[in-house]
């Protein structure tokens, strides 16, 4: 596993679609299962702060926090930005990628927890920009890390058992490798909303 993801792309491209968002969008649905659009973005802006404490291994509740609904803080779109930056930005320290961290209330390898908030990102801008109707461009090294990270987790799962994100969706041989992260997400690629 690489220690040497940059989590900044994709947090711009997060950025980018969170600032079209507009308030009539909010209840909309999106492909993360019964999450709206308002319920994506809270959850974006709790992981936020999971990982970048996680990449300082702070030892802070954000990190011990199951996910799980929240509720969208009201200044989220001035908030967003500048913790999408910031969790980045505590990836960037080489040190983040060593030894132990927590995030999600249990503890593993950081290089697995950064290549999680990694994929986070990805999948998570995949799906707002699904649910609001926006094209997404993910860089290739990032769509690399979070097939690999998705590939992972599902050999991880036990035998019988589903991966942590749901059973995988198939997806066409050769297809591209955002398409095949977003299947092992347990995504339909071809979602839409209607």
């Amino acid at each position: 596993m690489t220690t040497d993801l940059d989590l900044e792309p994709p947090a711009r491209q997060l950025i980018t679609l969170a600032e079209a968002v507009t308030d009539d969008m909010l209840p909309a649905p999106t492909p993360c299962g019964d999450y709206t659009v308002r319920d994506l973005l809270a959850h974006v802006m709790g992981l936020t702060i999971a990982f970048r404490d996680a990449a300082a291994k702070a030892g802070t509740s954000a990190q011990d926090a199951v996910p799980g609904r929240a509720a969208l803080d009201d200044d989220w779109r001035d908030q967003l930005p500048g913790r999408l930056l910031a969790m980045a930005a505590a990836w960037h320290a080489p040190q983040a990628w060593e030894g132990l961290t927590k995030v999600g209330g249990g503890t593993m390898p950081a290089p697995i927890v950064g290549q999680a908030g990694l994929n986070e990102l990805v999948i998570h801008g995949w799906d707002l920009a699904r649910a609001t109707g926006q094209p997404y461009g993910c860089d290739e090294a990032s769509a690399h890390a979070s097939a690999e990270f998705l590939s992972l987790a599902s050999a991880a799962a036990e035998p019988g058992q589903r991966g942590p994100f749901g059973p995988a969706v198939d997806v066409p041989p050769g297809a591209p490798v955002l398409v095949r992260a977003i299947g092992l997400s347990g995504r339909d690629p071809h979602w839409a909303s209607a």
